[in-house]
């Protein structure tokens, strides 16, 4: 969920020229009719419920929910901390796991991040960047919004490895995957009102923000330089 937040962190560096075709986004017209298809199904869906999430349940209660599925998100950043040679991180991401399912009631405390414990963000298609693996053309996915083609095969091992996909009975994980969905489009409610109150085109500012920050993201915020044409 944090990317988005983070599109006002990089609005400055966004700009592309209009009617100036983007090399990244080889597929923009088709990935523009998507973005349109997940604005529409967000306008008249998706925002609504969360809206009405938000009216019912007090913050204090959607932080402990936003917590309970933080933590079951910390195994798998765990093992890609190790993927990519991060040791130490790793260890962090499941100690954060232990104490957080335990001493924190199965996560709804964050008591991991008051013993120091760092929360960590990684997934496979950081893995793969830092494989070496370039992020390929920029793909806008119905329904799941910015990626790109080396993060949209990372999103295989992701959801393959989600433990919720361990829950039952179904009825049950279905249940909790739309709780998980509707707290995340909670968090983003004032993040999408100033990405409509600022970009002239918000499919571009949306682009390079996301393509901006996994950038970031794969080199831990020290992204090598550009080659300069």
């Amino acid at each position: 969920m944090r990317w988005l937040l983070a599109l006002t962190l990089f609005a400055g560096g966004c700009a592309t020229v209009e009617g100036e075709r983007d090399p990244r986004d080889p597929w923009e017209g088709t990935n523009r009719a998507i973005y349109r298809f997940n604005e529409t199904f967000d306008e008249y869906l998706a925002k609504p419920v969360a809206r009405a999430y938000v009216k019912v349940l007090h913050q204090e209660i959607r932080s402990r929910i936003a917590n309970f599925f933080s933590n079951l998100a910390d195994p798998l950043i765990g093992l890609n901390s190790f993927l990519q040679g991060k040791f130490e991180d790793g260890v962090n991401d499941w100690a954060r796991f232990a104490f957080n399912s335990t001493i924190g009631l199965l996560g709804i405390h964050d008591v991991s991040s008051e013993m120091g414990l760092e929360k960590h963000n990684e997934d496979f298609g950081q893995t793969f960047g830092r494989w070496g693996i370039g992020p390929g053309p920029y793909l806008m996915l119905p329904f799941l919004s910015s990626s790109t083609a080396r993060d949209a095969v990372g999103l295989v091992p992701d959801w393959y490895l989600d433990p919720m996909g361990e829950v039952r009975p179904i009825n049950l994980r279905n249940s909790l995957v739309v709780l998980r969905l509707t707290n995340t489009r909670a968090d983003l409610l004032e993040a999408s009102r100033i990405l409509e109150e600022a970009a002239l085109d918000k499919y571009v500012f949306q682009r390079d923000a996301y393509l901006q920050r996994r950038q970031n993201l794969v080199y831990d915020g020290r992204p090598p330089r550009e080659k300069l044409e």
